[in-house]
């Protein structure tokens, strides 16, 4: 390890980083691109910033939420490094002061979301192109991640607009085989250096409670709830903003402090219950996916989901905020089967073909498609419906014929992706594996037993077989047509086709129908 980077990592009150995060910084440092994969609370953003203080120039941050990256700015101040975000929060004045700092050289972090390169000032940073550019959350740029956001898909054009030759730094916690090369290929990044830790947190207890009804499920919550000691740090996730509330409710009824968030409620409403939260003021959070993303709260004793996640991959996301600072912490999932059909419902739909086919004649008349405002006002259609259909667009294969017909079926594709995801989270809430294994199993690592989950310690779980013989192989299914297998088990596969969504097959047949292709 050089004596600068540890240095540097002393500012951020790091006495030695991890070999994983040399590795990550040097390669930054010395012009490398590099995609890093990490749990939530594994030290991913000490990698950019590290390689920031390293390298020469500013360094540009593009980060989803305002409020992860108000977090971020107060860390780096607080390491001595001058800080800065743009967004649609911060005034004429304030833009311009930042803009003047990056130009004069004296802002050596911004942050900024993925929208707002797309604009002028896309066009004004690269007039001082950056040295570093870090990417995170960066799943959110592949159309098979969990958390896809379409304002990230043209981000790999928008960050090399910027000019000049700044290596990028990808970083997220969840990312199975194919999302991870579709990241590095949508943001075109060059012989990446791929890290991947240990996604695994020995000190986080799953378990999974089947329930019949509302009525049972509220009382597994309470009871959950209740058995942490007073003043334990609790994170409840719902799906529905009247749900956080009822839970919030319920739970204060039963002695309590509890209280709701989702992003029905104001401004200062959020920022204060999330206030009272973080500074332990607050015993039990009831929140939707609102509240998550970027949130650091170490000593959370116990994360639990009130009803089924949309996901796998925001199940990993939602419970790796328990246990930060290492202790044991308690994850369960109270699963009613019914709750399976409020994700199938959340699932895209398909728009309609009058408004593909609006979209389509405005791009051909030469409407801009990264301007979503000026094609809703060429179409007629709300700027929402028309920015999905050019979402859609842009997830076409560049040789694909922009139709109405291809449109659609896009459409429909993501539309079986998500259900698909919504089946992998009822396999997971009926499994006899060990839980732990089971999830990381799908995000691409073979690990053994964990011991701790319920049915570990209940003795179901049976031994985990390492063979990864079929690890991130490509299949050719004759219904289901191309797939990646991101899991593999004795018996069975589970695999990401590109226009099925997940499937999990018979390991036998896969192999006995010769379905692998060639490399």
């Amino acid at each position: 390890m050089s004596d600068g980077i540890r240095i540097a990592a002393r500012r951020f009150g790091v006495d030695r980083p991890q070999d994983w995060q040399v590795d990550a910084v040097r390669a930054a440092v010395g012009g490398r691109d590099v995609l890093v994969v990490a749990p939530t609370g594994g030290g991913k953003s000490l990698v950019y910033q590290l390689a920031g203080i390293e390298r020469d120039g500013w360094t540009l941050v593009v980060s989803p939420l305002l409020a992860l990256q108000a977090d971020q700015v107060e860390h780096l101040e607080a390491a001595g490094l001058t800080a800065a975000r743009l967004s649609s929060a911060e005034g004429k004045r304030r833009r311009r002061e930042v803009l003047d700092a990056v130009a004069d050289g004296s802002l050596d972090v911004l942050l900024v979301a993925p929208e707002q390169l797309a604009g002028a000032l896309g066009d004004e940073l690269a007039q001082h192109p950056p040295g570093l550019v870090c990417v995170d959350e960066a799943h959110c740029v592949s159309e098979w991640g969990h958390d896809f956001r379409p304002d990230y898909l043209r981000l790999g054009a928008l960050v090399r607009r910027l000019g000049g030759d700044a290596p990028v730094i990808a970083m997220t916690a969840t990312a199975a085989p194919p999302v991870r090369a579709s990241v590095v290929e949508r943001l075109g990044l060059d012989d990446p250096l791929v890290v991947s830790t240990d996604l695994q947190r020995p000190n986080l207890r799953y378990a999974v409670e089947q329930v019949p009804d509302r009525d049972r499920q509220l009382a597994a919550v309470l009871a959950r709830v209740d058995a942490e000691p007073a003043g334990s740090a609790v994170l409840v996730y719902a799906r529905t903003r009247r749900s956080t509330e009822e839970v919030a409710a319920a739970l204060r009824d039963a002695g309590r402090d509890a209280e709701h968030f989702h992003a029905g409620l104001g401004t200062r409403a959020r920022a204060d219950v999330q206030r009272r939260f973080m500074a332990g003021e607050l015993d039990v959070l009831v929140a939707t996916s609102a509240f998550g993303m970027g949130v650091d709260k170490a000593d959370v004793r116990l994360v639990v989901h009130v009803e089924a996640p949309p996901s796998l991959d925001d199940y990993v996301q939602e419970t790796g905020r328990g246990g930060r600072d290492g202790d044991e912490a308690g994850v369960l999932l109270v699963h009613r089967p019914e709750d399976l059909s409020l994700g199938r419902f959340f699932a895209a739909g398909v728009p309609r073909r009058g408004s593909v086919e609006k979209v389509l004649a405005a791009l051909r008349d030469g409407a801009d498609p990264a301007d979503p405002a000026a094609v809703a006002e060429a179409t007629g259609l709300g700027r929402q419906a028309a920015q999905r259909v050019l979402n859609l667009v842009d997830l076409l294969d560049p040789e694909e014929e922009r139709t109405v017909a291809a449109v659609r079926e896009k459409a429909e594709a993501r539309q079986r992706l998500e259900r698909s995801r919504v089946d992998l989270v009822r396999e997971y809430a009926d499994t006899q594996r060990c839980r732990s294994a089971y999830l990381l199993g799908y995000l691409g690592e073979q690990v053994d037993r964990c011991g701790t989950c319920d049915n570990c310690e209940a003795g179901v779980a049976a031994e985990e077989h390492a063979d990864d013989s079929l690890g991130a192989a490509s299949l050719e299914h004759p219904t289901f047509g191309h797939g990646t297998v991101v899991e593999t088990e004795d018996d069975r596969v589970t695999v990401l086709f590109e226009e099925a969504g997940y499937k999990t097959l018979a390991r036998d047949v896969v192999e006995d129908r010769d379905m692998v292709a060639e490399a």
